[in-house]
């Protein structure tokens, strides 16, 4: 598949692991100038110079000066992935408004930080791609991590309000929404559980029976980080210049809405 991303500068942000490792590794391997993006030097590092990319980038995104020292070793970018975020496993009970503020922080303003550093000069140029890592959970949340899914909604949010904001300019602002995704942690979750559960003792019994008592879903496993990367892959290309305020599910069918 050819996106057409030759000479395109790319920054994807939370890119030394998990699902913003795998989107860095499909937009290099199609030709982009790849920007890796994270907080652990060494492991950063590690990545970027396995795909090759253009540079790398050390910053807390929560913090201003985090994001001002990202800025600057990133330089003008023609796209930008906010996949950046934290979550944790508090109930209402647990999570202190402090802890609602830590979350907004990572998850949200985070993004809006990047927006800010960098949105201007894509739209001075009169082309870009913004792209918010969200997910399913921001419109049918559960009981527990109400902080985490709360700002997943704010996600999805603002990336409709930032496509109206740039409505004309040739920049173009969307979301895709994973599911529940196999990176190694949630693996090593499921792994260690799967006695408890009864769910088997082979790989392929426990991802079968953990997708349908945890997440069910139409095509009966947990996606992989790489499915994630094509849907960003595509909207971040010029094959998505009509694609703009819109949010691409990639869940199995998660999530159950005509919306």
């Amino acid at each position: 598949m050819d996106l057409e991303l030759t000479g395109k500068r790319v920054l994807v942000t939370g890119s030394s692991a998990g699902l913003g490792e795998a989107i860095a590794r499909l937009l290099a391997a199609e030709g982009a100038s790849v920007v890796v993006h994270g907080r652990d030097a060494a492991r950063t590092g590690k990545v970027a110079a396995e795909i090759g990319a253009a540079g790398v980038a050390l910053g807390d995104l929560s913090t201003d000066a985090g994001a001002d020292a990202v800025a600057a070793a990133t330089g003008e970018i023609d796209v930008l992935v906010n996949n950046a975020g934290a979550y944790d496993h508090l109930s209402w009970t647990e999570a202190t408004p402090d802890d609602w503020s830590a979350m907004y922080q990572a998850n949200v303003v985070s993004a809006v930080r990047m927006v800010h550093r960098f949105v201007p000069g894509m739209r001075s140029r009169g082309w870009g791609r913004v792209v918010q890592i969200g997910g399913g959970l921001a419109i049918q949340p559960m009981a527990t991590q109400p902080h985490y899914t709360a700002t997943l909604a704010a996600r999805h949010n603002l990336a409709v309000s930032l496509a109206r904001e740039l409505a004309g300019t040739g920049v173009t602002s969307n979301v895709v929404s994973p599911g529940a995704i196999l990176v190694d942690s949630v693996r090593e979750l499921l792994t260690g559980i799967a006695p408890d559960h009864g769910w088997g003792s082979s790989w392929e019994e426990i991802e079968k029976r953990a997708a349908q008592e945890l997440v069910p879903n139409d095509v009966g496993r947990f996606g992989r980080p790489e499915e994630i990367a094509a849907a960003v892959g595509y909207l971040v290309s010029p094959a998505a210049d009509y694609v703009s305020g819109a949010t691409i599910r990639v869940d199995g069918g998660t999530i159950r809405s005509v919306h």
